[in-house]
């Protein structure tokens, strides 16, 4: 599966390195939640971290808290359109919601 460990890389020398034992949990990694912008329904899932603690993954979303330095306030408002995304194109044309997007609010 999806891995976060480094035993799969190469030694500085560029020789492999040996595996010298299986992958534990703490080295999983999970697919991206690649979370939607919908209006009306909200979808979270829980996922369990480490301790025992619970992560929530936002699947899809319509409102989300925001901040705005010029005026000093931090406000929960609804997210009206994903109008831009540096990363990639097709996020904006399914209305991913990802760090660094641009988004239209209420």
């Amino acid at each position: 599966g999806i891995s976060r460990d480094s035993m799969h890389k190469r030694r500085a020398s560029g020789g492999k390195r040996a595996i010298i034992r299986k992958s534990r949990k703490f080295e999983l990694g999970r697919p991206p939640a690649m979370t939607k912008l919908t209006q009306g329904d909200t979808r979270i899932r829980l996922v369990r971290g480490r301790g025992g603690n619970m992560k929530r993954r936002a699947l899809r979303l319509e409102a989300g808290n925001f901040s705005w330095g010029s005026e000093g306030t931090t406000r929960k408002v609804r997210i009206l359109d994903v109008t831009y995304n540096a990363s990639n194109n097709e996020l904006l044309r399914t209305k991913t919601l990802v760090k660094g997007a641009i988004v239209q609010v209420d």
